[in-house]
């Protein structure tokens, strides 16, 4: 009996089995790309390079509120702590002169913007010296360099990772939503008071919960 349905399918019209082995390339390559995306979250920067450049080929660069008149001022450094290669900013920040922050920024593309919808936020691997910092979020909605979609975090002396869900960016000095899918840059960020600044990053990638 099982001779004969097998056989039978050889007489299907070839239009037919066309369609079934298409539905059943689709189905698996559905599959495929489900546990592909959850194994294998979207790395920004891993630090395996020697240089300032992510792995969206994209580079960070430090940016300090010299850019507005304040008297800030920092460094963006490759360094190893604790058995990690990471990036690291030191810096000393003053509200002097209406300054009051640094930060070293990442562009997500050489072009426009990033498209994060198939992701929940943003996963990072840090240690510090016990400070509280800020990671921003810029999209093309926003027109002033002071705006921007926020999250802190402690960045302890040991490496600890923080999930960053989207949905708990603060606004700042915005009234739009934020558009992950039209993410301009990133930003890791001392700001908003006299303190010394020592972050180190190691790692960041978007995730999905």
């Amino acid at each position: 009996m099982i001779l004969q349905i097998f056989a039978r399918s050889f007489q299907l019209p070839k239009l037919i089995k066309k369609l079934l082995l298409s539905t059943i390339i689709f189905a698996s390559g559905i599959n495929n790309n489900a546990i592909a995306k959850d194994m294998n979250p979207t790395v920004i920067d891993n630090r395996n390079n020697n240089n300032l450049t992510s792995n969206f080929g994209t580079k960070w660069q430090l940016v300090t509120d010299a850019i507005m008149g304040g008297l800030s001022q920092g460094q963006l450094s490759l360094n190893e702590y604790k058995g990690k290669n990471c990036l690291r900013m030191r810096g000393n920040v003053t509200t002097d002169n209406n300054g009051g922050f640094i930060q070293i920024v990442l562009p997500l593309s050489k072009n426009n913007t990033f498209n994060a919808s198939d992701y929940s936020g943003v996963e990072l691997e840090v240690a510090g010296n016990d400070e509280i910092y800020n990671i921003h979020f810029r999209t093309n909605e926003l027109w002033f360099p002071w705006q921007s979609y926020r999250y802190s975090f402690k960045a302890e002396s040991t490496w600890k990772k923080y999930r960053i869900p989207f949905k708990e960016l603060d606004k700042y000095k915005t009234f739009n939503e934020f558009a992950q899918d039209k993410i301009k840059r990133i930003g890791l960020v001392a700001i908003g008071r006299e303190f010394q600044a020592d972050l180190c990053l190691a790692d960041i990638r978007f995730y999905n919960d």
